[in-house]
């Protein structure tokens, strides 16, 4: 929307619908901060399908829809997020069982591996959590034989740093 006159619509159009993207929002987050974020990204996907808007349907009736798919989506990946969150929390309070020797060795690990170039660093990471070779490679773009050949350098550089 490069038309300064498109623009200004827009505004115009944004700030009188504004109450019904607030109520949208709020339908959909209680957390203020995230309903903040709603709100914005249902202001930008309004912003982007705008030059799109067919006249044939009441513009209410346009504002609803995009509001609302862009809620369902926003809550979908908000749920998936948290769960995630939960499942790192359940899963840190299970694994902090303090063992001093076994937090020393890993803290020397972590240590180690940030030493690591970027790409290396996350293909061990990738390594340490389970992942295949196959998928590794899928992951970082490369090829499972790359994978597999990096992998065995970086296991020897990680060697070295431990035996100095």
């Amino acid at each position: 929307m490069d038309d300064s006159g498109t623009q200004e619509r827009f505004i115009t159009y944004l700030d009188g619908y504004k109450k019904l993207i607030v109520k949208v929002a709020g339908a959909y987050c209680s957390d203020p901060e995230d309903r903040k974020d709603l709100i914005q990204e249902i202001s930008l996907q309004l912003w982007k399908a705008y030059p799109n808007y067919d006249a044939r349907v009441a513009l209410s009736t346009w504002t609803y829809r995009i509001a609302l798919n862009v809620s369902i989506s926003f809550l979908r990946k908000e749920t998936s997020r948290k769960q995630r969150e939960e499942r790192y929390h359940r899963e840190r309070d299970i694994l902090e069982w303090h063992n001093p020797l076994l937090d020393e060795r890993l803290e020397q690990l972590y240590r180690i591996i940030d030493q690591l170039k970027p790409l290396d660093k996350a293909i061990i990471i990738l390594s340490l959590e389970g992942c295949k070779n196959t998928e590794i490679a899928e992951v970082m773009g490369l090829s499972p034989s790359n994978v597999s050949s990096r992998l065995h350098r970086i296991r020897e550089q990680l060697k070295s740093f431990v035996t100095t």
